[in-house]
């Protein structure tokens, strides 16, 4: 969808002016600041989660797909580097066949629909038991507001799923909100999460577009509260939450 905008106005701009517009635009809105401009926390904090997940950072293979390379991370970076030369990653192709959904392979084909919050919660579980990962189970936080104790509540998940490498969390978000950029939903893991600013970075799987990038906590909880416009279908209305993948039991 994002390509065929694009070539859209750079067509219109064989006979107009405003593509000219095009080239002052920022890559990145004031709301998000990429990896490359911000590297102290990585460089002075474990970042546990970032050092875990990014080995395993892929872009999704299709417009649409953000949910399936999200999940795929997620898999890689969970179950680490095989042992043995004859065990493969987890690719797209090879979890679509292990988890057998032929929706979802509809919905992140080229010019798909992508997934609906509560369908990517039923995947990541239906992934995790494909994969007989029985000690590892899904807690969902869906903010309904921006009320103070939503807040706190996401602040203490982002910073809890900070402490350890063991869990991961995706997040369901309006890309749009906090890239200044395409309006409507997306996913892509947490890469890490600096308390002390408030600053989280996504890992998005837009790679086309994007590299990693910090957003504030404050701006991720509107993006995940901002219902998708009409015009994405099935997937209109949507408002999205955090999917974290943890053990059942913590040590």
């Amino acid at each position: 969808m994002r390509g065929f905008l694009l070539t859209t106005l750079l067509l219109a701009g064989l006979w107009a002016e405003p593509v000219l517009a095009l080239k002052g635009k920022p890559k990145l809105g004031p709301e998000a600041v990429p990896i490359t401009q911000q590297t102290d926390y990585l460089r002075t904090a474990p970042a546990p989660d970032y050092w875990k997940l990014s080995p395993f950072y892929v872009p999704q293979q299709t417009s649409s797909a953000c949910s399936l390379a999200s999940v795929v991370m997620a898999l890689n970076a969970l179950r680490g580097l095989p042992a043995r030369s004859d065990e493969r990653l987890i690719t797209q192709s090879a979890l679509l066949k292990k988890v057998a959904q032929a929706a979802w392979v509809k919905q992140v084909a080229e010019g798909g629909s992508g997934v609906t919050f509560d369908g990517l919660v039923a995947l990541v579980k239906k992934s995790l038991a494909r994969f007989q990962w029985r000690d590892y189970g899904v807690e969902v936080i869906r903010p309904g507001d921006e009320q103070p104790e939503t807040l706190a509540r996401l602040r203490q998940a982002l910073a809890d799923n900070e402490a350890s490498d063991r869990d991961v969390i995706l997040v369901y978000f309006n890309q749009g909100v906090v890239t200044g950029d395409w309006d409507g939903p997306h996913v892509s893991p947490i890469g890490a999460y600096d308390a002390r600013t408030g600053q989280v970075l996504i890992l998005d799987v837009d790679r086309e577009w994007y590299v990693p990038y910090w957003t504030a906590d404050t701006q991720l909880l509107k993006a995940m509260l901002r219902p998708a416009p009409a015009k994405h279908g099935p997937l209109a209305g949507e408002t999205g939450g955090l999917i974290w993948i943890r053990p059942r039991t913590r040590h």
